[in-house]
């Protein structure tokens, strides 16, 4: 089953392609910009390109849903569904952070935490098992302050995600290792979205949303543009 993933709820513009799950091409580019209005789609041609394969090959359409940019997501959604649309396939929706703790699970870390900046000290985050991938808590938005994850302060922890750098300034949290320079990859939607499709968890292509997180936090329209 060949199956197109897209990433786009961070700086990272990131999309993917497989055959159930292996791994046919990559094509992601992390920028300060937020390109993705402008990257997307040539992305996708070369994403299809290194696959070998063509649009009309593909068989579902799996997307990061967020939590993260407003822009970044709103593009992301509305490619997404017009590729099923056109294409008449279905829609997987993966939590973004999943992609985030892929690639370090079964690290000998208890937990993982992904921590997405949104502003000033406020991230989007989880906590999620370190071997399983478990999500022990529900994605939230949280200010971070020095009490912040202190019921871990014994735990191993790995703490990743452009949040991270600030987080380390103040949480006091001696067992925990910091890396910031890790953000959502279409790659590592593979599991989770091959998962969902054997359970047949598709989105309703009319009416996904992507996951925004701001009832949590009541931001003005006009602070939208700064994303």
């Amino acid at each position: 089953m060949k199956i197109l993933y897209l990433e786009t709820s961070s700086k990272n513009c990131s999309v993917a392609i497989s055959d159930n799950e292996k791994l046919l091409c990559l094509t992601e580019e992390v920028s300060e910009n937020y390109k993705q209005s402008e990257s997307l789609h040539t992305f996708v041609e070369w994403a299809l390109e290194g696959a070998e394969i063509s649009l009309k090959d593909i068989e579902a359409v799996s997307l990061g849903r967020g939590p993260g940019s407003y822009t970044g997501l709103r593009i992301g959604a509305s490619s997404a569904k017009g590729f099923c649309y056109g294409l008449k396939v279905p829609l997987i929706a993966v939590n973004s952070m999943e992609s985030m703790i892929e690639p370090f699970l079964g690290k000998n870390y208890e937990f993982v935490i992904p921590l997405v900046d949104a502003r000033r000290m406020e991230v989007y985050t989880a906590i999620y098992d370190g071997k399983t991938g478990q999500e022990l808590s529900e994605t939230e938005a949280k200010i971070l302050d020095e009490t912040s994850f202190q019921e871990l302060k014994d735990k191993n922890i790995l703490f990743i995600g452009d949040g991270a750098k600030k987080a380390k300034e103040i949480l006091q949290l001696p067992n925990a290792d910091f890396n910031e320079d890790v953000y959502p990859s279409a790659q590592y939607l593979i599991r989770k979205t091959l998962e969902k499709i054997d359970q047949k968890d598709f989105e309703d292509v009319a009416y996904f949303e992507p996951f925004y997180l701001k009832d949590f936090h009541g931001v003005k329209k006009k602070n939208k543009s700064e994303e």
